[in-house]
């Protein structure tokens, strides 16, 4: 029969096994690597096989640490389908409810509005991970995520969140007093660029306009690169270059004037923000509630 201690020994294998080292896994779990050792050490003496085959420079899964991991990660998944049906059946929404989201989506939508969804529902346990590159929901055990839909897959139920969306190009004023405003693309072509790397594929992210009825890229020296979007708009207030991202992202600089627009009509429309979630998830009212107010705050904000 198992026990608590070993459910949690279990939890802690498949954090380990999605995490891939005991250290990413304590971070990600919050212990520390010797509790996280103890812990796999404690379940390989109960089921009296390895999981895991360590060297000093990688780990790999054991045959019956492969089959753990099969048969054990979607074993909890149904225990806490189980235990949140069985909660849904009560007036008041509760639990722990986790959603992942890019920094300028965080920005945008979530920070304005997350102590309004604690106060409104103070048994649920909102845990936020910020984070630009592509998530899966299963394996990282998190329950919402916003993201683009040429990022989804198959196995998630998809919620328009925006209208398509405009991706702008921008600098500072004083970067523009000093080398100009560009109005054409052969102009463009003579600035420098903060340019942004997707986590995810290690990719630069492509600048593209709408010129003369298509899309063309645009190829510009490179002052600064970063992988953060606040460091970007930082760089760009910084006066290093032009900078590109999605016109949600420099909303209230480009409002009070900190930065400016550049090359308006030729800013090309990208795919709208969906809000997704496991087609199981949605049986739970902690994260029907969750779900429901972040459309409710998009509609608002007229997104």
């Amino acid at each position: 029969m198992l026990s608590g201690v070993t459910v949690q020994q279990l939890q802690i294998f498949l954090m380990i096994a999605r995490a891939g080292s005991l250290s990413a896994a304590a971070r990600r779990l919050q212990m520390t690597p010797a509790a996280v050792s103890l812990a796999l050490r404690q379940l390989e003496q109960q089921l009296g096989l390895p999981l895991l085959q360590r060297t000093t420079r990688r780990q790999a899964l054991t045959p019956a640490g492969e089959r753990l991991l099969a048969q054990g990660q979607p074993a909890l998944g149904a225990l806490q389908q189980a235990f949140d049906e069985v909660q849904a059946l009560g007036d008041t929404p509760c639990g722990r409810v986790s959603i992942t989201l890019p920094r300028f989506v965080y920005r945008w939508l979530l920070q304005p509005c997350y102590a309004e969804f604690c106060a409104r529902y103070p048994q649920i346990v909102l845990e936020i991970h910020v984070h630009d590159g592509t998530v899966d929901l299963l394996s990282e055990g998190i329950d919402v995520g916003i993201r683009f839909e040429d990022l989804l897959d198959e196995e998630v139920v998809a919620r328009p969140l925006t209208e398509p969306l405009l991706e702008a190009l921008f600098a500072s004023p004083a970067y523009l007093a000093r080398y100009g405003e560009p109005t054409t693309p052969d102009e463009l072509a003579q600035h420098r660029q903060v340019q942004y790397r997707f986590q995810t594929s290690r990719q630069l992210a492509p600048l593209l306009l709408q010129w003369q009825g298509r899309l063309q890229g645009q190829a510009l020296t490179p002052a600064l690169i970063v992988n953060d979007t606040d460091a970007l708009i930082d760089a760009v207030k910084q006066d290093l270059g032009v900078g590109h991202l999605l016109l949600l992202a420099v909303e209230a600089e480009l409002a009070s004037g900190t930065l400016q627009p550049v090359m308006v009509a030729n800013w090309r429309q990208v795919s709208p923000l969906y809000l997704y979630y496991l087609k199981e998830s949605q049986k739970a009212c902690r994260v029907r509630v969750l779900v429901e107010f972040l459309l409710e705050k998009a509609r608002e904000r007229g997104a």
